[in-house]
C-alpha cells in the first residue's frame, strides 16, 4: 500500500505544482462548472478555480484511509483491499483528469468538456461494479441496504448482481461518446435503473432467508 499512497500523493502533488505555476497566467474569473451541453454556467476565483480540486483529492484520499480504519467490520475490507486500493488510485486519477480539463480549457483551448469527461466517468464506473462484486460485508463500501447489512448471504448476492449491473451501465454510458445527442439520457437512465434494480434485488434475497 505504500507504493499506492507515493503514487497518489505524486499525483496529488503534481496538481498543486501545476496550480502554483499557472497562477499568474490564469484570468481572475477561472470557468468552473459546465451543464450537460458542454456550456460553462459557473465561474471561480483564480485561486478556487486552481486549488479546490487538489485540495478535494487530499480530502477524500484521507477520507479513503480513514475508511478501513473505523469501519466496525474492518476485517471483511481487508479481504478485499487490494481492489479498493486499485480504486482510490482510479479515482484520484479521475479527479486529475477533470482538473488537467478545467485547465486546459480556461488556458483557451475549446471543446466539450462533458464529452471528454463521459470516457473517464464511465471507465471508473466500470471498476466500481468491479469493486462491487469483490467486496465483503462493511459499512462503507458497496450497496449497502437495510437486508445486505443484516445478511453475509444476502450482501454477497446483492454486490455480486449490482456490480454487474453497474459494468453494464458504464458501457451503456460510453455510447454518450458517439451518440452525443443522447450521452445524458444514455447517462442517467441506466444508472438510475441499475441503482431501483439492486435495491429491490436486496429485499427479495432477504425474503428467502
Amino acid at each position: 500500500m505504500k507504493k499506492n499512497y507515493l503514487l497518489i500523493l505524486t499525483i496529488i502533488g503534481l496538481s498543486f505544482v501545476i496550480s502554483i505555476y499557472l497562477y499568474p497566467k490564469m484570468p481572475s474569473k477561472v470557468a468552473f462548472h459546465w451543464n450537460y451541453k458542454g456550456e460553462v454556467d459557473r465561474y471561480a476565483s483564480k485561486f478556487w478555480g486552481l486549488f479546490l480540486m487538489p485540495f478535494l483529492s487530499i480530502i477524500m484520499f484521507v477520507l479513503f484511509i480513514l475508511i478501513p480504519k473505523i469501519d466496525p467490520l474492518k476485517n471483511n475490507i481487508k479481504k478485499f483491499k487490494s481492489f479498493f486500493d486499485t480504486f482510490v488510485i482510479l479515482f484520484t486519477l479521475f479527479l486529475f483528469y477533470l482538473y488537467l480539463l478545467t485547465i486546459f480549457w480556461n488556458l483557451g483551448r475549446r471543446f466539450n468538456v462533458v464529452l471528454s469527461l463521459v470516457p473517464a466517468f464511465f471507465l471508473l464506473f466500470y471498476y466500481i461494479g468491479i469493486l462491487l462484486e469483490k467486496t465483503h460485508r462493511n459499512y462503507f463500501i458497496g450497496i449497502r441496504t437495510p437486508w445486505t447489512l443484516s445478511s453475509d448471504r444476502v450482501w454477497n448476492k446483492t454486490n455480486r448482481f449490482g456490480g454487474k449491473l453497474f459494468k453494464i451501465a458504464a458501457i451503456i454510458g460510453l455510447l454518450g461518446v458517439v451518440w452525443t445527442n443522447y450521452a445524458l439520457l444514455l447517462a442517467i437512465i441506466p444508472i438510475v435503473v441499475a441503482s431501483i434494480c439492486v435495491v429491490i434485488y436486496s429485499y427479495y434475497e432477504s425474503t428467502r432467508d
